[in-house]
This record gives C-alpha cells, structure tokens and sequence, in this order.
C-alpha cells in the first residue's frame, strides 16, 4: 500500500502547475515576517500560523480530492499514509512518512527531512519557541476536519531548532459519523 501511495503522490506531484522554490519560500518567509512585527509573542504567531493554515486547509481539500484521484480512506491508518506520501509529495513535492503509531489515542507522526518552507531560514535564540512551519499543522487540520475527522497537530521535532527531521504529531480527536462510513482509529 505504502507503494501505492507513493506513485499516487509522484503522479499528483507531476500534474502540479509549479512555483519557483525560492519564490515559494521567501513568500512564506515574508508571511512569517510580518506576523512577529504584528504579534511579537511567539505563541501568537504560533496559533495564527496554525489558523492561517487552517484555512487553507479547508480550501485545499477539494483540490487535494480532485487532482489526487485519491478515493475514500478506509480507516485512520490508510488516511495518515495519504496524507504523508500523497498530500506532502503533491503540495510541498516532498516525501514524508506516517510513524509511531499509537492505539492508545489514536495518534501517529508524519516524519520528514526535506522542507521547502525552512530553505533559508536561520531562527535567531530569541524565537527559540517558533514553529516556523506551523501553518501545515492548521492545513492538515482543516483539510481533515472536511472529512469529518477532528483531529490536533503539533510540531514535536523541528530541524530549525537542531532535531534530525520534523516531526508532526497528529492525534485524532473524535469523527463525524454520517451513516455513509466510519472511520476506524
């Protein structure tokens, strides 16, 4: 299956109309700019990183769904893969990986070493506290909460801050049960 989805996110990632890498990340570098002049509190800029992304999470599903090809996950397990090696390859045309699963809440990690948000950036002692790349948290959040999963994600290791990968971690907080599919966590 892991395969599977990897052919499916190198397909999505082919069809992708692309930006210049360096246009995409001083533009999100710039977004990351004005939010410490506006909101100076790390934790602030945090938490607008995390609802911007929201946002876009919500809008990006659509075209996610569309664009993919990608059919109804059967459970939490088969939508954690999706979103690791089809979502992360066809927006960001990275590889990441779903890990450390736990039973116990229904949480995993997506794993990954490449991000195209980081090229560039050096995070200066004073915003030790910043996750730089905390708007994927909110997109993999809204676009999940599109599907009926509510679910919070957070950085727990971030290659800014000197960890060997980012890690993302995402815990499922409870599903939407329509009567059309469920989910199992």
């Amino acid at each position: 299956m892991a395969s599977t989805k990897s052919r499916v996110g190198d397909a999505a990632w082919s069809k992708m109309p692309k930006v210049s890498a360096e246009l995409f990340t001083l533009t999100y570098g710039t977004v990351v700019q004005q939010l410490v002049k506006d909101y100076e509190d790390v934790l602030l800029i945090n938490q607008q990183l995390e609802k911007m992304g929201h946002n876009i999470g919500v809008r990006l599903v659509d075209e996610f769904l569309v664009k993919s090809g990608v059919t109804t996950c059967s459970n939490f397990r088969e939508t954690a893969d999706t979103i690791a090696k089809v979502a992360f390859r066809m927006f960001l045309g990275i590889s990441a990986e779903a890990t450390n699963w736990s039973a116990n809440d229904g949480s995993f990690s997506i794993v990954y070493t490449e991000n195209p948000l980081t090229d560039f950036v050096e995070l200066p002692p004073r915003y030790s506290e910043l996750h730089y790349s905390n708007m994927l948290c909110g997109v993999i959040r809204g676009a999940l909460e599109m599907v009926q999963m509510q679910v919070e994600c957070r950085y727990v290791k971030d290659m800014l801050r000197g960890d060997d990968c980012n890690e993302i971690r995402v815990e499922i907080k409870g599903v939407v049960k329509t009567g059309l599919s469920e989910y199992d966590a």
